[in-house]
């Protein structure tokens, strides 16, 4: 029986337990196996990370590990590890659900483990944190320069519609530790210890372009214009057109006429006297009322739950600001550093001031957009900017899902290390949706969780056989896509660039 029939049989047989039905009232719980038994198979090794061997596939077949030994020398003996296979090691570990390098230890003392990855033995959690600590700075930017020289080579493979447009996001973020002897750690605005690594990420793929660590004393912006030149030098040759956007922070006026040639931008500017000013002169005939467009409803409208939070906050007489209304309105700016004017776009927002049920004031308080893109409407341009906001939502996976602003280190470099190390799993799981043959899942996967990726395409039991020189992972594990791995696989093993 062919793979397909299989697959069709499991699925007709899941279907028919979750077919609805009327039941009849039940005498017992639904879950009540109780005649259990434990066994161990003595001939058979299985794992539970069925996924891995398509992750270590596409890493293969991509040329990502001969990138890493070519680009990144820090061994002088391979004796007995590459490079690339203590950046696997770490990687795979999350990907197998690892939260922190001593989960290295569970993996490297299952043999089936290491049976499916071909591996004699791998590196245990002391050595992948000495080979973290052998790290400098540059070494860090060869092998976020390997990284990106893949992630180049996979953009090409894209069709034409995905290389039209590269929307780039920039943030800073804390990376909070509670260790006391890391180097480099310092506290920051918010009171955490920790570090302040700033975040460069492709808004249609969410891959982490660039990762940056930073003591946690630091502004968000600090040589953030040095890493949006480098990356503009990475999409430039890639897309036909980049946009970069950013908060106030990023707003460093002093590059804006360099990167007028390269790019658009559209960055939040802080509310200065000058600008407030300026925008109070605006008649109000100039003003727009900013029209919010409707939430479309893929299924039907239902009925919303009552406010609690605002009851509670009516009944305590708590002061509570509501947006009345929002107005826009633009006009032309040169910032000092500047050589050329850029448009300006104002938001005034009049803001309900009230207390329990009582109004006490109306506040307006003015938002301003700085922007070289002359062709958007003021309404696009700020519901572009507001998109921004998902970069966060690609912060919080790197730090709770992937787990790769942990810090496990004792130093600056070296947690920088992990951080761009670690982000190579998130990269993986957006490379495995860029390459799956069924582009409408890819899309889908690029979107993803990290943990509902892991759930759905790498935590699937299998038995792991070996005869000669092949290794085979039967699946014993089923879900709705497993038809789709096995689609990838086909696609992965005759897959070569160009």
């Amino acid at each position: 029986m062919n793979i397909d029939k299989k697959l069709t049989k499991r699925k007709k047989k899941i279907s028919k337990k979750l077919k609805k039905r009327n039941w009849t009232q039940q005498p017992h719980p639904m879950f009540k196996a109780s005649n259990i038994h434990y066994e161990f198979d003595g001939r058979h090794q299985g794992i539970s990370y069925g996924g891995i061997g398509l992750i270590h596939l596409l890493a293969q077949k991509t040329g990502l590990f001969k990138e890493i030994d070519k680009n990144l020398e820090l061994l002088k003996r391979h004796l007995p590890y590459h490079e690339s296979d203590h950046v696997a090691n770490m990687a795979y570990n999350i990907m197998a659900g690892g939260t922190c390098l001593e989960d290295i230890e569970l993996l490297r003392k299952n043999p089936a483990w290491l049976d499916a990855l071909g591996a004699q033995i791998i590196p245990d959690p002391t050595t992948a944190g000495d080979f973290l600590r052998r790290f400098e700075e540059q070494d860090v930017l060869d092998f976020m320069s390997a990284k990106n020289n893949i992630r180049k080579k996979i953009w090409e493979k894209q069709p034409t519609s995905f290389k039209k447009m590269a929307i780039v996001n920039v943030d800073g973020t804390i990376s909070e530790t509670y260790g006391q002897c890391k180097q480099g750690m310092d506290i920051s605005y918010n009171g955490k210890w920790g570090y302040a690594p700033l975040i460069i990420s492709l808004a249609g793929t969410r891959e982490v372009l660039y990762v940056v660590n930073r003591s946690g004393n630091a502004p968000s912006h600090l040589d953030s214009a040095k890493w949006l030149d480098k990356t503009l030098d990475l999409v430039s040759d890639s897309f036909e057109k980049v946009y970069i956007r950013g908060d106030t922070d990023f707003s460093l006026t002093s590059n804006f006429d360099k990167w007028d040639k390269r790019c658009r931008f559209v960055f939040g500017m802080d509310a200065r006297n000058n600008l407030v000013k300026l925008a109070g002169q605006i008649p109000e005939s100039e003003w727009d009322l900013l029209q919010k467009e409707p939430r479309k409803i893929k299924t039907q409208p239902r009925k919303k739950p009552e406010n609690v939070k605002a009851q509670v906050v009516e009944r305590r007489k708590f002061k509570n600001l509501k947006t009345e209304c929002e107005h826009v309105a633009e006009f032309e700016y040169r910032p000092g550093k500047c050589k050329k004017p850029y448009r300006m776009i104002v938001l005034r927002k009049t803001i309900k001031v009230l207390k329990g049920q009582y109004q006490l004031f109306d506040d307006v308080r003015y938002f301003f957009y700085i922007t070289n893109d002359d062709k958007k409407s003021v309404e696009q341009l700020i519901q572009f900017y507001r998109n921004r906001a998902d970069h966060e939502n690609d912060i919080e996976q790197l730090k709770n899902g992937v787990s790769a602003l942990n810090n496990p280190s004792d130093s600056l470099i070296s947690n920088w290390a992990y951080m761009a190390i670690a982000s190579l799993s998130w990269d993986l799981k957006a490379w495995y949706g860029l390459l799956l043959p069924y582009r409408a899942l890819g899309r889908s996967i690029v979107r993803m969780e990290f943990k509902k990726f892991i759930h759905t395409f790498i935590q699937i039991p299998c038995l792991i056989i070996k005869s000669g020189r092949k290794i085979t992972y039967r699946l014993v594990g089923y879900n709705d896509q497993v038809k789709h791995i096995f689609k990838m696989f086909h696609r992965m093993k005759d897959f070569a660039f160009p």
